[in-house]
């Protein structure tokens, strides 16, 4: 976790002495930051002898991890980058690469969203043995709702098998899952973790120019974000906007694909809506919207958002290894 010692540089109200009140208040780091009661942190502040710098360094702390998307300045770099580094990522999802241009790419963050049992833990459970099989390079899941299933990615293997032997398909079960790294996460600060020992481990691949990860699967993000967003309190928003700029950096400077999912929440006139607002609205490059036909057992997918494909445009596509269960 980075502790709050290290903002000290970024702004003069964040000096030793607001680190030494956010300390007698048991803040050492970020996260404890924010996940901190700001509104009775300020009315601890107000009873102090500088309360109102404590109260400004309380709200630069904020407006720092609110703002801590790196614009870019030079297009023709961006476009060279695009054009040299962010591939597409092809996926065994019939008329799914085709539809969206060439698959997943690199560099972006994808979002799944979608109501309970639409597809979307079956959709990143394919996507990932798609990869881990069939691309040099391996697959981070992160799993937030114990939604990671070997025995499924067995059942897809056996599915696109073209052997009848238990044996060779044991063999690419062992492969596949060898590729695959699974962090049961079960809370944001915990993810976060799991994050910066990733963009370590990025790092340290790309200076030894080792196969590097692909795809990056977090299934699902809401979950983990929810429950600090009640109250209205300012804090649940700035750990959503940090994780989201974490994860886009990954996505960027590593050629990574970021695969997100998201539930659906009740909007206005009782119409169904993508949870997590606005602001997390800006933060997935696409935006899929995910539907499951139970007769037929396929899946209806809706572009919400894509840099190339119309909003609105929509397609069919089977998900392999269903059960009633899949989320």
């Amino acid at each position: 976790m980075v502790l709050l010692k290290t903002m000290e540089h970024q702004s003069p109200v964040i000096d030793s002495t607001f680190i030494d009140f956010c300390n007698s208040r048991g803040i050492l780091t970020v996260e404890d930051f924010l996940i901190h009661d700001l509104n009775s942190l300020k009315l601890f502040a107000e009873k102090q002898f500088d309360s109102e710098r404590l109260k400004q360094g309380i709200d630069q702390v904020l407006l720092i991890v609110n703002g801590l998307h790196k614009p870019w300045l030079n297009g023709v770099e961006l476009l060279k980058d695009a054009q040299e580094n962010k591939r597409n990522l092809s996926l065994t999802f019939e008329g799914f690469n085709s539809f969206l241009h060439g698959g997943l790419r690199e560099g972006f963050v994808t979002e799944l969203v979608g109501p309970s049992s639409s597809g979307k833990t079956q959709a990143c459970l394919q996507a990932a043995t798609c990869v881990a099989k069939g691309h040099v390079g391996g697959v981070v899941f992160i799993d937030t709702g114990n939604s990671f299933s070997a025995s499924r990615i067995a059942r897809l293997i056996s599915h696109a098998s073209c052997s009848t032997s238990a044996q060779q398909n044991h063999n690419a079960l062992h492969n596949v899952m060898k590729n695959i790294s699974c962090h049961p996460v079960f809370d944001i600060f915990s993810l976060f973790d799991v994050l910066h020992q990733l963009e370590l481990k990025l790092k340290q691949q790309m200076l030894s120019r080792q196969c590097s990860v692909r795809l990056l699967i977090v299934d699902s993000f809401s979950s983990l974000i929810i429950p600090f967003l009640g109250g209205g309190g300012p804090h649940g928003h700035a750990l959503m906007v940090s994780a989201g700029f974490l994860l886009k950096k990954i996505a960027h400077e590593y050629n990574v694909c970021v695969l997100v999912t998201n539930h659906m929440v009740a909007g206005e006139g009782g119409s169904a809506k993508p949870a997590l607002g606005e602001s997390w609205k800006t933060v997935p490059h696409v935006r899929l919207l995910l539907s499951h036909d139970r007769e037929k057992h396929n899946c209806s997918i809706s572009v919400v958002k894509h840099p190339s494909v119309a909003a609105g445009n929509q397609t069919m596509f089977t998900i392999h290894g269903w059960s009633q269960s899949s989320s």
